[in-house]
Parts: C-alpha cells; sequence; structure tokens
C-alpha cells in the first residue's frame, strides 16, 4: 500500500496537474472556466482526471446510445476518486458515410490522438461501436499512450422475420438476391428491412462491428466479457460502470497500452479472429493498430498464426446465429480459454492487470451449438482468413474462407472486368451481360488511393440473369473490402492496388485467372512478357477533384492495404508530452 508521501508525489507529478494544479493566472484560468459545468474546487485536489472519448453521433446510428454509456462511465469514475470529463471525438457510420467510412477512420485516430494530448487528461475511455471507431480509437490512444480502456457500444438485439432470425447486413446481401431473382417481393422487402435493426447497437452479425468489439477484448484493452452484452442489456451499461473505476486504477498503476499491445497480444487477436470467423476487415485494422505500437506485425501473420485454429463460433455470416446467442452462450471468454487449452493462448497483460489466461481460466460455455468445441468445430482448422499470393498480388491478398464455397476455393475461369463498382452496378441486371457462373468478377478501382477510402463494394451482387438460373456464388476479386456481414468467395485487399499500377490494373477481359486457396495463390495466366507490355501502356487516371482538402491529403499520405491504409505521417507513437503552456 502507498504511504501518504508517496500518494502526494503522485498526485503532484499527474500531467492533469500540469494544468489544474498550475500557481498564477495560468491555473487560475483552467480552474475558472472548469467551475463553469458546477464543479466544485474538490476536483482540482490531484486525483486522476480521466476523459471519456465519445463518438457519439445521431449520424452513426450503431452509436446514438453511447451517451447514455458514458453517463455509466462517468458514474465508475466518481466512485472509483476520479473527476471524469466526456468529450466527442468523430463519429464514423458505415451505416450513412459515403463514400465508406473507412475514408475516415484514420481522421477519427488523428482527432483523437490530438485531443487526448491537448487536454488535462491522466487517463481515457474510449467509447466505441460502429466499425472504424473502435480501431480509430484504439490507434490514438497506442499513439499518445496515456492509460486507456475500451468500452464498446454492443451488438442490437437479434433480428425477427416471420418466425425466424435475420442478420444486419448478411441479410441485406440475401434479400437483394431473393428480389433479384423474383423469389422474394418488393414489399415483402420493405418488411424485412424493419426487422433487422430493432434496438440502439451496431450489427448483431460477426461483421466488423463485432469483431472488432471481441479483438479489443482479444488484445486486452476491454474488460473480459464486455465485448458481447447487448446494447440495450443492463448488463452493458454495468461493464460501463466497472471500465470508469478500472481506469482510475490504470492510472494510479501507470499501466499503459504499450504495456498490454505486444506481439503477443496481437498473435491472440489473430488467432481469436480466426475461431469467431471473424472480419477481413480486422487484417487491416490490426496492422495500422501494431504499426501505432512498434509492433512486427505482416500480413503473413494473420495466415500462418492461424493454421491450428478451427472456426468454433456457429454466427453469421459463415454459421446460423447471431451476438446475442453468442453472448448468453458464453461469449468471448470462452473462445479464449479454448484457444488456451489448445496452447494457443500467450499470457499477455490485460487491463484488469491480469494476465489474459487468468481472466478467462473461469469461462463456462452454455450451449456449445453457439461455440462449438475443438473437438467439433463448425469449420476445421486453417479454415480462417487465407492470405494470398501471386502475380496478381504480389503484395497479398486475402480471401475469408469460413464465408467462401468450398467447390470455388480451386477455381479457373475467364474475366470480366470492370474499372469501378459502379461501371458493374450499371450493367449488372442486364440480361444480355457477356458472363457466365465460372467466370471471375474482376471489380478494381476500389483501393485506399483509387475509390478513395477503400469501400466495402468487393462482394458485388451475382449477375441478376445468373441469380435467375439458381447461381449464388462467383469468384470475385477486388482490391477494395467487403462488409464483415457479407459471404461469398471474394477476393479482398488485392496489394498493390490497381490506382497504383497494380497487377489489377493489367487485367483484361477474356484474360484466364487461377484461384488456389489451398496454395494460397492468385494468379493471371498471362506471360510475363505481356504484363510488362502492358505495364508501360498504363497510365494512372487524372483526380482533379482532390486537388486539396481531406481526400487531397488522404491519397497523398495513405499506405496500401498490406500495411495498414493508415497515413505514412501517422505511423508510429508520439507519447503525451504535454504541449507548452501559452498563458
Amino acid at each position: 500500500m502507498a504511504t501518504d508521501l508517496t500518494v502526494s508525489t503522485m498526485k503532484a507529478t499527474r500531467r492533469s496537474q500540469q494544468w489544474f494544479g498550475a500557481e498564477g493566472r495560468s491555473g487560475m484560468l483552467y480552474r475558472s472556466w472548469v467551475r463553469n459545468q458546477g464543479h466544485g474546487p474538490e476536483v482540482f485536489d490531484g486525483r486522476p482526471v480521466i476523459g471519456i472519448a465519445s463518438t457519439w453521433s445521431e449520424l452513426a446510428p450503431c452509436n446514438a446510445h453511447l451517451d447514455r454509456v458514458a453517463e455509466a462511465v462517468r458514474r465508475g469514475v466518481w466512485q472509483a476518486g476520479g473527476y471524469p470529463l466526456v468529450f466527442p471525438v468523430m463519429a464514423t457510420g458505415e451505416t450513412l458515410m459515403r463514400p465508406t467510412a473507412m475514408l475516415y477512420r484514420n481522421l477519427v485516430a488523428l482527432v483523437g490522438e490530438e485531443l487526448m494530448r491537448a487536454n488535462p487528461l491522466d487517463g481515457v475511455v474510449l467509447l466505441a461501436g460502429c466499425d472504424k471507431t473502435t480501431p480509430g480509437l484504439l490507434m490514438a490512444a497506442a499513439s499518445v499512450d496515456l492509460p486507456a480502456i475500451m468500452v464498446t457500444g454492443g451488438p442490437m438485439l437479434n433480428g425477427k422475420y416471420q418466425g425466424g432470425d435475420v442478420g444486419s447486413g448478411t441479410h441485406v446481401w440475401k434479400f437483394e438476391a431473393e428480389v433479384k431473382a423474383g423469389r422474394m417481393t418488393e414489399a415483402e422487402c420493405a418488411v424485412a428491412e424493419g426487422c433487422m435493426a430493432r434496438s440502439n447497437g451496431h450489427c448483431m452479425t460477426m461483421g466488423t462491428a463485432s469483431t472488432m468489439a471481441c479483438l479489443a477484448e482479444a488484445l486486452g484493452m476491454q474488460l473480459p466479457g464486455s465485448a458481447t452484452w447487448p446494447a440495450v442489456d443492463s448488463r452493458r451499461y454495468e461493464t460501463a460502470q466497472s471500465a470508469g473505476r478500472r481506469i482510475v486504477e490504470l492510472v494510479e498503476d501507470d499501466i499503459r497500452p504499450s504495456a498490454i499491445l505486444t506481439r503477443g497480444a496481437f498473435e491472440n487477436a489473430i488467432r481469436a479472429n480466426a475461431a469467431i470467423g471473424g472480419s477481413t476487415n480486422a487484417v487491416i485494422h490490426l496492422l495500422a493498430i501494431a504499426g501505432r505500437v512498434g509492433v512486427d506485425l505482416s500480413l503473413d501473420d494473420f495466415d500462418h498464426l492461424v493454421r491450428q485454429v478451427p472456426t468454433l463460433v456457429d454466427l453469421m455470416p459463415s454459421g446460423r446465429f447471431l451476438m446475442e446467442d453468442f453472448c448468453y452462450a458464453g461469449g468471448l471468454p470462452v473462445v479464449l480459454r479454448r484457444l488456451a487449452e489448445a496452447g494457443l493462448l500467450n499470457e499477455e497483460l490485460t487491463v484488469t492487470g491480469e494476465t489474459m489466461g487468468r481472466n478467462v481460466a473461469g469461462a463456462t460455455c452454455w450451449n456449445d451449438e453457439v461455440i462449438r468445441t475443438w473437438a467439433a468445430p463448425l469449420q476445421p482448422a486453417g479454415s480462417g482468413t487465407a492470405v494470398l499470393r501471386g502475380n496478381l498480388c504480389p503484395d497479398g491478398a486475402v480471401l475469408k474462407q469460413s464465408a467462401a464455397s468450398e467447390h470455388l476455393l480451386v477455381h479457373e475461369g475467364r474475366a470480366v472486368v470492370f474499372d469501378s463498382p459502379e461501371e458493374y452496378h450499371a450493367v449488372c441486371d442486364d440480361e444480355d451481360l457477356d458472363v457466365a457462373a465460372d467466370d471471375v468478377i474482376v471489380v478494381r478501382g476500389a483501393g485506399p488511393k483509387g475509390y478513395p477510402g477503400m469501400p466495402e463494394v468487393a462482394n458485388v451482387p451475382i449477375p441478376t440473369r445468373l441469380l435467375k438460373q439458381g447461381v449464388t456464388d462467383m469468384v470475385r476479386i477486388s482490391d477494395g473490402r467487403m462488409s464483415g456481414t457479407g459471404f461469398g468467395t471474394v477476393v479482398l485487399h488485392v496489394s498493390p492496388e490497381a490506382a497504383v499500377g497494380g497487377p489489377l490494373a493489367l487485367v483484361r477481359t477474356g484474360d484466364r485467372i487461377r484461384l488456389d486457396v489451398p496454395a494460397r495463390t492468385l494468379d493471371v495466366l498471362v506471360s510475363h512478357e505481356e504484363l510488362g507490355r502492358r505495364t508501360a501502356g498504363w497510365a494512372a487516371q487524372a483526380r482533379p477533384e482532390d486537388r486539396s482538402g481531406y481526400r487531397w491529403l488522404y491519397r497523398e499520405h495513405v499506405l496500401q492495404a498490406d500495411a495498414g491504409a493508415d497515413f505514412d505521417f501517422l505511423v508510429g507513437s508520439r507519447g503525451d508530452a504535454v504541449p507548452r503552456d501559452s498563458h
């Protein structure tokens, strides 16, 4: 137990005391302006000042309840003797933002980082929900390296339609295909549309939001079991209150993200992603977060680290159930315990102050149908994300095996090429479109620089004429992403992208493409000499509309997908050094 002298010294050296403990005019200014909110002078006695970084916004429907979650966090901070201050960080909702929320993930990280550093904070609670807010805030916290803990907003309740479960995102693609094939009416689809999102929260499928919430927990940055509580469950708010108490203790113990986000923690997250059937978008986000803390993580780690990991969680889009079911079955701690029992969980420090293994040692599974055992998995070991190499993707590409069709994992077909998603959508309903079921649809111009922002467009719908014939899947290839709620045999994140002259830019309709997922290869069957001739004749498209503004900044500085698509000037940690006092 700390002595009174030690406690006094800790208070005097708290970061926030350089503001609130200052003498003379500066201290008076800082304290007096905060007191206009009704806080008495006792809050400046050296107690930890905790920032609550909220991505609440009604323009980000997944995050629209985070104001209430913030109140629960505040209660916990007060209970533990801290001083909570809520501040807004840009919210990015994949549901509404155009062209894609991914365009703004790095801006979330940049804004969050600067706000944390510029203000009198000793620790921070990260409130996130929709896809890009979780990695964006983790990137920010990693770069500032103040004590931090994440609280995600939780998934929606299960969707319900005609007596069965429907999953957000996943059933959007399914219903669209049913309408196009004439098996569902527009009126029926309108009813179903209102059944998918029936409560606050993010997607209740294992989409990117659910995936990143689970991976924040697997990284050790979120309290055990807290990733899966539904947004409207009272235990979501209990968890938030507990996080508010815990951040004060993290400040007292000076436990920072750099102590938690180790190489071993990222290995835990990669294996957890495979076991839950998580989103391929996790690849880009984990690479970006690792880059902020200087952890040596590569695209190939996402393949070789999961060769021994089966898919254990039976959730849409890979399986049958939804996040509510996963939660009540025991949630992520059960998955992590099963990884530990298989010798595949590293003993890394977490925000609890304990190691991951100790956190999950008592986890109990209440439903082996939802969270399968190691002996009876949903899909066998090695069925997670596959990293492909070949002359079409020299820097890599990824494919989610658990959401793909087995008969297409080894496939050769004729390329049918489109220079943008819009070009494809303009003709995909055309009954005369020259495309066959064994063709390979290529949609390029959708990478980080090309679109810009790398939108979730790679799982383009099957051409309507083929849908009517009963075709449910085709090989599709793109330098873009797909929603974590999506499914199909879709090759994603082709690097380097077409917009920077990657080989995808050189493919022509009629070329033969060979995909061999077991061999981890993707090639266009064109000679090296012919590709050289095509390269010599290639020129980048001019983008006059992006000569200024944020999109210009993005295109100038974004890295390729295999490097996490962060900005080149944001890689690494810049620490929490207090800016100069101008008063």
